[in-house]
């Protein structure tokens, strides 16, 4: 039997809630369990109520659900809001200054006294208790906790030890000795993806939910050897990155709708000098301002349409860490051999949701240098070969490099002749049946079960139709990854052999079921859609499928 346990962690935004989540994750996964970690909070700096949950399993899981076996209260507005969610047989946990019937209180303020500790360590008392409740040994805790807070590492164990004295009310001992598995989020997914894909300079200006890359990245520079700059504001980031792309280095841009739609004159030129570029795009609620904090999936067709006229760009849409490790890579693979624009399309349930592996999948293609060309004196900025592939010098190697916004020759020099302007549409254009044969050999789409009917979705979707799957044996599920250029003899394939076949998606209108329909003529009618900001359970889609 599927051991399975929903803890949430609620306060106030400044109490530490989404740290001491993430501690207790961590300390989880050390402890051999599958964890996936959500967070939810307002667009506020202090203040508000914030909340994390923990799903903690002996089996892979890959969503929460909205009911709770522990509440890890640090206010008592986190009680007030949630505790009708309880499960039957669970408890809440706090200070003693709370007031529950289900609450196991313990009296932080002595305990931080007699340690001469500041108010904030009580958390790490409650993640000791659980910690001990769930029967992990204190040598796991301490190894995360050295790994973790580095020269601080003695005042954490100093509390969390603390609490491995206390008395417990009741226990759950729960736990099995097995290999460390990997524990991270979807944006450090997209970083680490971004280093092992060549990254040399990553722009962006701050925009939730994408900002966490650039702190990720920045605490890296050196070891890496790597540069994070943070410019004014979107347009001067996507010009910048371009200039210093066309100058050689592999570069990177991460932003939301709002930051993404500033950039569109940009991503417009990049498709007339073919200077490479890769774009993180991560998803949030609008239109504009919207909910800056909640999830959303509403910019499928801006990305698939960003900017005026018409040239090739590639979209990937991957549904967790470890599909975002992985398409990072490819995305910078294909940017360069291809010098087109490509876009990862995320969200903040993908990029700001932990999640926890046994492995750590390789791209099927390994990067290679397309940045740098041995130049000789025939080179052309604009050359096209047989293979699809735009060859690239860099300024200061020997001849000429030219890039443009305006129409221009494959030498570079800008033209208005009506033949010329021909072939290099015709140019451009041809370079997409190469990305197409390329994308299809890297997975664009995957099936996961084996039941009669089909599920389609994309995206961060993904996790809580995998756990729904659990109980849907009559289904199976359609992962659609890249979705330009899109797999339409796979997608066809799927579609035609199903029973029936069902859209999941977070936006209010069915954004992929339009782009399914214009690919391949198949209208899918019956739709679960979920536009209220927050991310789908598994149990809101079996609910709906039942």
């Amino acid at each position: 039997m599927v051991m399975k346990k929903n803890i949430l962690i609620g306060g106030k935004a400044g109490q530490g809630v989404a740290m001491t989540s993430a501690l207790l994750g961590k300390i989880f996964v050390r402890g051999g369990f599958y964890v996936f970690n959500y967070r939810d909070y307002p667009s506020l700096i202090r203040g508000g109520h914030n909340f994390n949950v923990l799903s903690v399993s002996d089996s892979p899981t890959f969503s929460f659900e909205k009911s709770y076996d522990i509440i890890v209260a640090l206010d008592q507005n986190t009680i007030e809001k949630h505790r009708s969610n309880l499960r039957d047989g669970g408890f809440i946990l706090g200070n003693k200054n709370l007031r529950s019937k289900n609450l196991v209180s313990l009296d932080l303020d002595k305990a931080l006294s007699e340690l001469d500790l500041p108010l904030i360590f009580g958390n790490n008392i409650l993640v000791g208790y659980l910690a001990h409740y769930f029967g992990i040994p204190y040598s796991l805790v301490s190894e995360v906790i050295k790994k973790e807070f580095g020269s601080k590492s003695h005042l954490v164990e100093k509390s969390i030890k603390f609490a491995y004295q206390i008395d417990l009310h009741k226990s759950e001992k729960i736990y099995r000795k097995r290999r460390a598995k990997y524990f991270f989020s979807g944006n450090e997914a997209i970083a680490l993806g971004a280093l092992a894909g060549g990254l040399d300079v990553y722009f962006a200006y701050p925009m939730t939910p994408a900002t966490p890359v650039l702190h990720y990245l920045a605490r890296l520079q050196r070891e890496y050897n790597i540069l994070t700059v943070q410019l004014e504001n979107e347009i001067a980031v996507i010009n910048a990155a371009l200039g210093a792309s066309f100058a050689g280095a592999k570069t990177m841009v991460g932003t939301s709708g709002g930051g993404f739609a500033l950039m569109a004159e940009a991503c417009s030129l990049q498709g007339m000098s073919e200077v490479p570029l890769v774009v993180y795009l991560a998803q949030r609620t609008g239109p504009s301002t919207g909910v800056p904090t909640y999830n959303t999936q509403g910019d499928l067709k801006f990305a698939l349409n960003i900017g005026h006229g018409e040239f090739p760009r590639i979209v990937v849409a991957p549904g967790d860490a470890k599909e975002a490790f992985i398409k990072t890579q490819e995305a910078f693979y294909l940017s360069q051999k291809y010098r087109v624009l490509t876009i990862i399309l995320g969200d903040k349930h993908l990029g700001e949701s932990h999640f926890s592996f046994d492995d750590i999948e390789r791209p099927l293609l390994k990067p290679k240098d397309f940045i740098l060309r041995k130049p000789n004196k025939n080179y052309k900025s604009y050359e096209f070969t047989v293979t699809g592939v735009s060859p690239r010098a860099v300024p200061g190697l020997g001849p000429v490099v030219r890039a443009t916004g305006y129409e221009h020759r494959e030498d570079g020099i800008t033209t208005e002749n009506e033949n010329e302007i021909i072939k290099m549409t015709e140019k451009r254009n041809r370079k997409e049946k190469f990305i197409e044969k390329e994308t299809n050999k890297l997975n664009p789409c995957k099936i996961y079960g084996k039941g009669e009917n089909l599920i389609v979705s994309w995206g961060s979707t993904k996790g809580a139709i995998l756990d729904s799957l659990n109980y849907l044996k009559s289904f199976r599920f359609l992962q659609i990854l890249y979705l330009r250029p899109f797999p339409v003899e796979k997608v066809v394939k799927e579609l035609s052999k199903a029973k029936k076949v069902v859209l999941v998606e977070n936006n209010s209108t069915g954004l992929l079921g339009d782009v399914i329909r214009e690919q391949t003529g198949f209208a899918i009618k019956k739709r679960i859609l979920k536009y209220d900001g927050r991310p789908f359970s598994p149990s809101e889609i079996i609910k709906k499928l039942r």
